[in-house]
Order: structure tokens, then sequence, then C-alpha cells
């Protein structure tokens, strides 16, 4: 699932896709995926980035470590960031890691929908 060099874009859609009850929108245009629960954002993809780039959500205290620890995780484009991050995917990131992120991410917003609607 993991190149050598870390996850792709391509490979981090597919963790994306793979949640239960997801949905790839494109509400800003063919460029720009946006993975949605249950209608609620939890992560947004740039397709014509080069390497590949990913926000995803995180707890703020976890955001704050994330982007001091890891070089190639920066706070939320064009997003709250205390509450968003911005992965660069490829080489020098953490495949697991980012995999992590991503399922991390669609955790935090199931836990805010209300639970009749929680996949």
């Amino acid at each position: 699932m993991t190149s050598a060099t870390g996850l792709t874009l391509q490979e981090a859609l597919e963790v994306c896709a793979g949640l239960p009850a997801t949905t790839d929108e494109r509400p800003f245009g063919p460029e720009t995926a946006v993975a949605k629960v249950v209608g609620k954002v939890f992560a947004i993809a740039t397709l014509d980035d080069d390497p590949g780039r990913i926000t995803l959500k995180a707890a703020p205290p976890h955001a704050e470590a994330l982007v001091r620890d890891h070089p190639w995780i920066t706070p939320g484009y064009h997003m709250n960031k205390k509450h968003w991050v911005t992965v660069t995917l490829g080489r020098g990131s953490d495949a697991a890691l980012v995999s992590d992120l991503i399922v991390n991410s669609y955790d935090l917003v199931v836990a805010g929908l209300p639970r009749a609607k929680r996949p």
C-alpha cells in the first residue's frame, strides 16, 4: 500500500475512500478532492501538487506537537491552524503516520456527529 518514499497522494485518497460512509466531492473544482463523512469534511487534497499535500483535522495539542516534531507537517493551509494540519506526502514523510492521521481526522469528525448519524 505504501511506497518506499512515503504515502503517495493516490494512496492517501484510497485510505480516505476506504473509511465508512465517505464521499469524494469536488466543491472547489476538479483540482481539489474533499473527503467527507456524512457531509462533514475530514480531508482536503490538492490534486495538482507535487509532492501531494493533504489537510487533515487534528486535536489542538496533537496538531501543535505534529507541527513541532515533523518538518513535513505544517499548520492547516487555509484552515483553522489550531484544528487542522497540512501533510506533505512522499519522500521524507512517514506513511504509517499519515495513514493514522487520516483515520484520526475521520474519527474526530465522526465523534462530532449526532449519534444517530454516525456510520
